[in-house]
């Protein structure tokens, strides 16, 4: 199986930041019941100008009702003028604005620790999918889990103790498990994992705890209620954990092998098995570590307290071949093409020092403009700036009518039209090369439509810096704004995209990674199938048949992914 070169959008070796052109950032403000886990194992729009002249209006005739009414009238024509001007930017579907998400995001949060929890939805212009009523009750349920169970209680401490002391523990109904999940590569494998993590926990009633390390304690505000989701360090008895890998004899599938433990059909002495399980689901995970997404290989985990996982991948989609999980799954996600559309805006509201990132960079370049285009440009390979890649860019938006066509230097200006429409498109790649290039042709060049063309990149860092606070800060900032495109096109292979499709709930045009360099893929592009991130490393293994299979033909709503054809993604019912 091939490798993947992992990414947060943001290539090349590390090295000293480049700076790029973003504004100041802010300094960051100060900062039940479980449902028990299934037994079974058997089974776009731009706004018209029309109402765009009914708010102009509606605004001129405030300043004379303030006079005419008096003090009393000026608080309440101050709200008319400030909820009209954000109509101006965002369009009439803010009518629908909910801060909570359709109850995806529970109440008891302070609003100056995170700013971007409270505001984020007035920033989209589109309603977007609503949460299921169970997702929503089961994510109360988890958050209560999280308080009982999480950092600083008692149940905590006594779990940290038993790991200590190499205490195996089989699962009993009263007590608190714990699954940690470890952060490492690119932001956006970062983001997926942790989400896939989420996803397992909530499905297996453990806590969830994420390793603090390469800024997942910097980026991100808290986001379960009155308790951390951060692991500490310092106190944790596993000093090593995140240096574990395949080697690691603590593996499931090591465990396993050297008949650590057993299944069913290699039963092994549980006076052997450790306090914990290491779960490896790494692009090198091999034939046995995947054998996680097999129903009695899930009966064995389930007596471990504490599980430590490590994955680069969006693990999402194998975990809906789990027999034992697909019920609940159903009931979470009636939508199976949602899941990280839900718990991606669930789980990552951008901190406030990122926050100001987006919002004064929004507001700036981004806000007035009738429609958005997102334009995702990740380079593989050493040839970072590629003329064939620049004609695919423009070949994919013009041919999909995502950006007008181009006429000739000496048209002339369709004024009336061009005031009609605007687009602004942002570009995040690391290099500046592709940005600049599409803004000279959009300046030089007048558009066959009349439409006018803006071109916005927030910064070019032009090498991929790990563990750089400022830079993470970046990439998270463009991801979010990428989210907020009207229409978004990405480079197949892409975590970085893939997070920022999910969090806006965008299907994409993806650019298809070309077999040979040197020619442009006929076609460039094409709308993918649903919004949802790819596996980009399942298992190729049928559990009941115990037999290799294609596994994109088990459930209808797991297929294959339009820009890899290895990988796995969740998909409509319908499709």
């Amino acid at each position: 199986m091939p490798q993947l070169e992992m990414e947060t959008g943001r290539d090349g070796a590390p090295r000293k930041e480049a700076e790029g052109h973003w504004l100041n950032a802010e300094e960051p403000a100060p900062a039940s019941v479980v449902t028990p886990w299934v037994e079974k194992l058997s089974q776009r729009r731009p706004w018209g100008w029309a109402a765009n002249a009914v708010l102009v209006a509606l605004i001129i005739s405030v300043p004379p009702m303030a006079i005419l009414f008096g003090v009393g009238a000026r608080n309440s024509a101050s709200a008319v003028w400030i909820g009209a001007t954000n109509a101006l930017r965002l369009g009439p579907a803010t009518a629908h604005d909910d801060r909570r998400l359709g109850g995806l995001l529970a109440d008891g949060f302070d609003e100056g620790a995170c700013h971007s929890r409270f505001q984020s939805a007035t920033y989209r212009r589109n309603a977007r999918k609503k949460p299921s009523p169970y997702l929503v009750t089961k994510l109360r349920q988890q958050e209560a889990l999280q308080r009982r169970c999480g950092p600083g209680t008692a149940a905590y401490s006594n779990a940290l103790e038993q790991l200590r002391a190499g205490k195996k523990q089989s699962h009993t109904g009263g007590e608190c498990r714990y699954l940690v999940s470890i952060s490492y590569q690119g932001l956006g494998n970062r983001i997926l994992a942790a989400t896939s993590a989420f996803l397992y926990a909530m499905l297996t009633d453990r806590v969830l705890l994420v390793d603090p390390s390469n800024q997942m304690g910097d980026l991100f505000c808290e986001p379960f209620p009155d308790t951390t989701w951060l692991l500490a360090q310092a106190s944790f008895p596993l000093t090593n954990y995140s240096s574990f890998n395949i080697d690691t004899a603590e593996s499931y599938a090591n465990m396993l092998k050297n008949k650590v433990i057993g299944t069913n059909d290699n039963e092994a002495s549980s006076t052997m098995r450790p306090a914990f399980a290491y779960i490896h689901l790494n692009h090198d995970a091999s034939d046995q570590d995947k054998l996680f997404f097999c129903d009695e290989d899930q009966r064995n985990l389930r007596d471990f307290q504490w599980l430590v996982m490590r994955t680069d991948n969006y693990i999402v989609p194998g975990l809906f071949l789990i027999t034992a999980f697909q019920e609940e799954l159903d009931m979470l996600f009636p939508e199976p093409d949602t899941v990280f559309h839900h718990l991606g805006r669930y789980l990552f509201h951008p901190n406030n020092n990122v926050w100001g990132l987006i919002t004064r960079y929004y507001d700036a370049y981004l806000a007035t403009a009738h429609q958005r285009v997102g334009i995702q440009v990740r380079v593989f390979g050493k040839d970072k700036e590629s003329p064939k890649l620049l004609e695919q860019i423009t070949t994919c938006t013009q041919k999909d009518n995502l950006l007008p066509e181009l006429g000739e230097p000496t048209d002339p200006v369709n004024r009336p039209a061009a005031r009609k429409s605007t687009k602004a498109v942002l570009v995040t790649s690391l290099k500046a090369w592709y940005y600049e290039k599409l803004k000279s042709m959009y300046w030089e060049h007048s558009t066959v439509t009349g439409e006018a063309v803006s071109l916005h990149q927030p910064s070019h860092e032009e090498y991929q810096q790990f563990a750089a606070k400022s830079h993470d800060a970046k990439a998270w900032a463009e991801i979010y704004l990428l989210s907020l495109s009207d229409a978004l096109v990405t480079t197949g292979l892409s975590t970085f995209g893939y997070v920022a499709q999910g969090l806006g709930g965008l299907t994409p045009w993806v650019m298809y990674k070309p077999a040979n360099g040197s020619v442009v893929p006929n076609p460039p592009c094409g709308q993918d199938v649903s919004m949802e991130p790819c596996f980009l490393q399942p298992a190729f293994y049928d559990c009941r048949t115990k037999q290799a299979a294609d596994v994109s033909k088990i459930v209808p709503h797991v297929q294959r992914c339009n820009d890899t054809r290895w990988g796995l993604k969740l998909v409509p019912r319908s499709v």
